[in-house]
């Protein structure tokens, strides 16, 4: 295993977010972790990343804990992609992504033209290319979240971990995200809300429920009519998708709500 967690725990205010919650990411794979908002899983991401430090428990790189990783180190190996992003200064795009070269460059060197040319091929994966020179926040909030991936990218991670990588885009730029995070070949953690992306690019799904991990493994045995139901507190019918993965189809419940009839108007 590359990134793990064992027992991890966290709280504020005497309230546990992310509650005793062991989970392991196979190298070069893609593990999802849904569930309903409020479950813990940003907390947890953030947890993994050494972003916040744990109350309990440890979250491990290598067998190593990463506590005990300096933090230039640890950006080299692993990169967090937050699911909201934003800046007063102004940058342009490229400014953005070159972040994303920091922890390769010693203190006082020169740009060079490795950095330059990772900067370039994390634009185009993204296909923002073209976006090259302009202002940041001139961007779509959909741009924005690409140019964040972009600066991840930029960093030539080992493991990569996103937060909601898919918000503020549409259908096409979705797809084409989670196809880009398939083809890198290295480990990700992506948290998502669609459970129809989840299970169309995740190799494992981990799900979260009152800050307990309350399931993990295969999409097919994670994501059941059964567990959607209980946890999501919605109706699904699962078939088999054209894809070969489970597609899951949402079924609306008329509610038992007695039908008020609209009042009629003053003649």
């Amino acid at each position: 295993m590359t990134l793990a967690a064992r027992d991890l725990r966290w709280g504020v205010a005497g309230r546990m977010i992310v509650d005793g919650v062991t989970l392991n990411a196979a190298p070069g794979r893609i593990l999802g972790l849904i569930g309903p908002n409020g479950s813990g899983k940003s907390s947890l991401l953030r947890l993994l990343c050494r972003l916040r430090n744990v109350a309990g428990g440890v979250v491990t790189l290598d067998g190593r804990d990463i506590a005990a990783v300096p933090r230039r180190e640890l950006a080299r190996r692993l990169a967090f992609v937050e699911q909201q992003a934003t800046t007063e200064v102004q940058l342009s795009v490229c400014d953005v992504v070159r972040l994303g070269r920091t922890p390769h460059r010693a203190a006082l060197a020169s740009w060079s033209e490795a950095d330059e040319a990772a900067v370039d091929q994390a634009l185009a994966r993204v296909g923002l290319q073209h976006r090259h020179d302009q202002l940041w926040h001139t961007l779509s909030g959909g741009e924005r979240q690409r140019v964040h991936i972009a600066r991840a990218l930029a960093q030539e991670p080992s493991e990569l971990i996103l937060d909601e990588p898919t918000n503020h885009l549409d259908i096409q730029h979705q797809l084409a995200i989670l196809t880009l995070i398939r083809k890198l070949g290295i480990t990700c953690i992506v948290a998502l809300h669609d459970l129809n992306l989840a299970a169309l690019f995740c190799d494992e799904i981990a799900l979260m429920q009152e800050g307990r991990l309350l399931a993990a493994g295969a999409p097919d045995e994670v994501l059941t009519e059964e567990t959607i139901r209980s946890v999501f507190g919605v109706a699904v019918a699962i078939r088999p998708g054209v894809s070969g993965r489970r597609h899951i189809e949402y079924l609306i419940d008329v509610p038992p709500f007695a039908v008020v009839p609209a009042a009629s108007s003053a003649a």
